[in-house]
């Protein structure tokens, strides 16, 4: 019991301005679009729905022996517990001291570092992030190596206060 007006509108949307809509869609591949009238939103997905499915993340190294040696150190009393405050890894990659092989690193023991200082580089899937100390305070010791595949969450630094 509606009037035929009622069929042709969509709470401020125009039904045959919204077919019109989806077949510009259809005709331009054109999966998804969102619409605002009248203080309202409406988003509009054309096809089946998709499910996201995380991207397989594969760290490529040199040889086969290189990740069995980093995971060593993690292993280990000493790196899964450094006593004191820790830089930790921010991401799973590759850890480099230098900016590149022929500069110095980024910092050595006995250097004193603010929040925004780049401390190393951790290289994921070609791209080459620089990571901050995050925290003030001096370096007390190096936990990686440069060139060691590195984990999330994983502490690189271990810092003393200034």
């Amino acid at each position: 019991m509606g009037s035929s007006s009622d069929d042709s509108e969509m709470s401020g949307f125009d039904l045959d301005q919204f077919r019109k809509l989806l077949k510009l869609m259809e005709r331009y591949g054109v999966t998804e679009t969102s619409l605002k009238r009248d203080g309202e939103k409406w988003k509009v997905r054309r096809g089946p729905r998709q499910v996201a499915v995380a991207p397989e993340v594969v760290i490529p190294t040199a040889t086969g022996p290189a990740p069995v040696a980093a995971a060593q150190p993690a292993a280990s009393p000493a790196a899964a517990t450094p006593k004191g405050i820790t830089i930790n890894a921010p991401t799973v990659g590759t850890f480099y001291s230098s900016p590149t092989p022929e500069e110095p690193p980024f910092v050595s023991v006995g250097s004193v570092v603010s929040p925004d200082t780049v401390v190393c580089i951790i290289e994921a899937m070609k791209v080459f992030n620089q990571i901050p100390a995050e925290k003030a305070g001096r370096i007390a010791e190096i936990l990686v190596e440069n060139g060691d595949a590195v984990e999330f969450g994983q502490p690189l630094f271990r810092l003393e206060g200034v």
